[in-house]
């Protein structure tokens, strides 16, 4: 079945591109939504004509993606969160200005949080709050959010490349505190869905013992001097090793484990209940 996201009853279909690690949706579908085009791929066509700057880059912002349809898969025009709301853009119908109006409330939020930074986090609580967490999660969420940037400046600083080493060096710290990778992490909390974010369905003794990892291996990268891909590893093993020290010497006293298989799944689809049945 293809990944259907509705949108006003409709069905724009998404699909998860492996190359960047994000969720693309079917060109076609959010224009025939927006516009109520009986001919969407004309609609982009001419549209493509009124905007010169768009068709400038379409190629850089649109890739075709094989999308499942009943027919097989089927190579369509697609394009990320960032790609989509360019489009939106320039879509002169009713419809999209209340995305227009959105873009341009988020556009001010991020110039008024470049000014002051803890409106950003505050915002975030707001985000986190709405979506059902305790406050008590929610402020260990957002410390671990700046352990974890503590770390990866490090990372930056010390020649540590963005991309497939970051993602290295997290498997391994991850492994040394939990005894799972993320991948195998997500795996046991049922997260199926290649953007459904590990850390959002923590519990609150599995966040702080990944910041315990991730902001011992800190401490010994920087104590070390810990310089490019290979010895930033050995500071990751060892730095993941030092909680899960602590994270084994906590079960052995308390008789529980700290890994477990719950998520927070719950809580989105008890808000999404809360929305319909307001709706009604």
């Amino acid at each position: 079945m293809p990944n259907i996201k509705l949108f006003e009853q409709r069905q724009i279909r998404s699909v998860w591109n492996d190359a960047d690690q994000k969720l693309y949706f079917v060109v076609e579908d959010m224009v025939a939504a927006l516009t109520d085009s009986n001919d969407p791929k004309q609609y982009v066509k001419r549209m493509k004509q009124r905007d010169s700057e768009l068709a400038k880059g379409w190629v850089q912002i649109v890739p075709t993606l094989l999308v499942e349809t009943p027919g097989g898969k089927q190579r369509m025009s697609c394009a990320n969160v960032q790609g989509m709301l360019r489009i939106i853009q320039s879509i002169p119908s009713p419809k999209a200005e209340p995305f227009k109006l959105w873009l341009a409330k988020v556009g001010n939020e991020r110039l008024e949080e470049i000014e002051n930074p803890e409106l950003a986090q505050q915002r975030m609580r707001e985000i986190y709050k709405a979506k059902g967490y305790s406050n008590e999660w929610i402020e260990k969420r957002v410390r671990g959010i700046a352990v974890r940037d503590e770390l990866t400046n490090e990372w930056k600083k010390r020649g540590v490349k963005e991309g497939l080493e970051y993602a290295i060096l997290t498997a391994e710290i991850s492994k040394a505190t939990f005894g799972l990778t993320p991948s195998e992490y997500k795996s046991y909390k049922g997260l199926a869905k290649p953007q459904e974010n590990l850390r959002d369905h923590m519990t609150d003794l599995e966040l702080i013992f990944n910041m315990l990892g991730e902001a011992a291996t800190t401490e010994i990268a920087r104590n070390r001097d810990a310089q490019g891909f290979p010895e930033n590893k050995d500071a990751a093993k060892e730095g993941g090793g030092v909680a899960g020290n602590a994270r084994k010497d906590l079960e052995k006293k308390s008789g529980r484990k700290v890994v477990t298989s719950k998520n927070y799944k719950a809580l989105s689809e008890k808000k999404i209940r809360q929305i319909d049945k307001g709706k009604k």
